[in-house]
């Protein structure tokens, strides 16, 4: 029997997370039923299950996914040699997320997973430990803020990177259902706050 190519393999793993995430966006996690992603995907069940266990397990790695790409950018401007102004780093995040919230975008489903994971013992420790990570990146933001002088030097780091990642489901939540918040919204707003 050929060996399977790791390409391939993360072809095949890609076509299922699109096809259930297509399938969550019409229809919710909880009317989405294993057989609907065979279906979307075309794949046979055991195909699909080759790569995922559940659909919890399909949940999981598109918020996991997700969170990489959110994190990714905070990442990048920690490393940047001058920190970005707050309102760039608001600016910049709100621009990225708000790109992943599009009709067909992967952070559309972010909100159901929130809520599934208040619920579903087999999501909630994942999802608290992605809220975490990135609840930690803004922290690391807010100490790096500190140590260049924009914030006082007896501020807590923690209580700042709390506070910064509320915006995060702030914004997505206007984004999806009221509609006229973006990236230059916040922006604005935090200009204001900060000046």
């Amino acid at each position: 029997m050929p060996k399977v190519s790791e390409e391939h393999l993360e072809q095949r793993r890609r076509q299922i997370l699109d096809a259930a995430r297509r399938c969550f966006d019409r229809k919710g996690f909880h009317q989405t039923s294993m057989q609907d992603v065979f279906t979307e995907s075309g794949l046979s069940a055991g195909a699909v299950y080759r790569y995922f266990r559940s659909k919890e397990d399909i949940v999981r790695a598109i918020g996991v996914e997700n969170q990489r790409i959110v994190t990714g950018l905070l990442e990048e401007m920690l490393n940047e040699d001058t920190l970005p102004k707050l309102e760039d780093v608001i600016g910049r995040f709100a621009e990225r997320v708000e790109s992943l919230l599009g009709s067909d975008g992967p952070l559309r489903l972010a909100p159901a997973g929130w809520v599934e994971a208040m619920y579903n013992p087999a999501l909630g420790p994942t999802v608290r430990d992605l809220f975490t990570d990135t609840r930690t990146w803004w922290t690391k933001l807010a100490e790096r803020m500190r140590d260049v002088g924009r914030l006082p030097a007896d501020a807590d780091p923690r209580a700042v990177g709390a506070t910064l990642f509320c915006l995060v489901p702030g914004f997505v939540i206007q984004r999806l259902l009221l509609q006229d918040v973006d990236a230059a919204t916040l922006r604005a707003g935090i200009r204001a706050l900060t000046n």
